[in-house]
């Protein structure tokens, strides 16, 4: 069963912009693993953590650092999530997370759906 659908979309030049303005939004909204990838890498998770939160209705209370992406060796991205973001998911009977990223012409895009 469906138990949510988000879908997010992030240009990713004004992304650039923000993360040289706000020097602390990259630890803010990333961990660790995720912070040295490139911009486009950074940008397509930064649409998948937001259609994560939409998937979940966009509950208040959310922590950036409890959702990571990952990808697979194959290449196929991953979502995992822990902490308030797990709570939310474990509460809306989330069992399952599909991901689908892009990159093209300036933006990047993702769509989650959560499955229980």
């Amino acid at each position: 069963m469906i138990i949510g659908i988000g879908v997010d979309m992030v240009d990713i030049a004004r992304f650039e912009r923000q993360l040289e303005r706000t020097p602390k939004l990259r630890e803010r909204l990333f961990t660790p693993a995720e912070r040295e990838l490139s911009l486009q890498s950074l940008a397509a998770r930064f649409a998948a953590k937001e259609a994560v939160a939409k998937a979940l209705s966009a509950p208040a209370g959310m922590n950036w650092q409890h959702c990571q992406i990952g990808r697979e060796a194959s290449g196929v991205p991953y979502v995992v999530v822990t902490g308030t973001v797990a709570d939310i998911a474990e509460a809306k009977g989330v069992r399952r997370w599909h991901l689908s990223l892009s990159h093209d012409g300036g933006w990047a895009t993702a769509m989650v759906v959560a499955e229980g």
